[in-house]
């Protein structure tokens, strides 16, 4: 159907590779001339090896799956005629250890807050169906074993992973 591409750039800085006091800042590049600059999150690798300010792959995959999300939900609400003004999501990783003891990112929780104009508002049970086919729909989130949840207004959404 369709190809992305990312080129990950790094460079050794320093004299002390072989020693592991190296810089594992590095850069990535988009099709659309996007630059991200990008790290080991300061939990993993500490500085001055890291750095904070960058974007790690952690942050980078909890915002990509709430973005697919997000960008599904949008097209089905219009789809329905829902009028959404603003949506905004606090998404929540959290890494806990396999049963190898090998850190991954075993859930993501998504919190989106929507605000609705028009005149066609939907009901709590519209808005749990437009998350719950978003989810099913959304391309990142078919790629993972992740857990997905989705909490709204009153109500969780468990998401089909497990």
């Amino acid at each position: 159907m369709s190809e992305h591409k990312a080129i990950i750039r790094w460079a050794c800085t320093g004299p002390n590779f072989l020693k592991g006091q190296y810089s594992r800042e590095h850069s990535w590049s988009f099709d659309g001339g996007a630059i991200v600059q990008a790290s080991p999150a300061p939990t993993s690798v500490p500085a001055p090896y890291s750095n904070a300010a960058n974007v790690d792959p952690e942050e980078a995959f909890v915002a990509s799956v709430s973005s697919c999300h997000m960008l599904t939900f949008l097209f089905l609400a219009y789809r329905q005629g829902f009028q959404v003004n603003s949506y905004t999501d606090e998404a929540l990783g959290v890494m806990t250890k396999n049963e190898k003891g090998i850190p991954w990112v075993s859930e993501i929780t998504l919190q989106p807050q929507i605000e609705y104009g028009g005149e066609k508002v939907p009901t709590s049970t519209d808005e749990a169906s437009l998350h719950h086919l978003a989810h099913e729909q959304c391309f990142i989130a078919n790629s993972i074993k992740t857990h997905v949840q989705v909490k709204g207004v009153g109500h969780d959404t468990p998401g089909e992973h497990p």
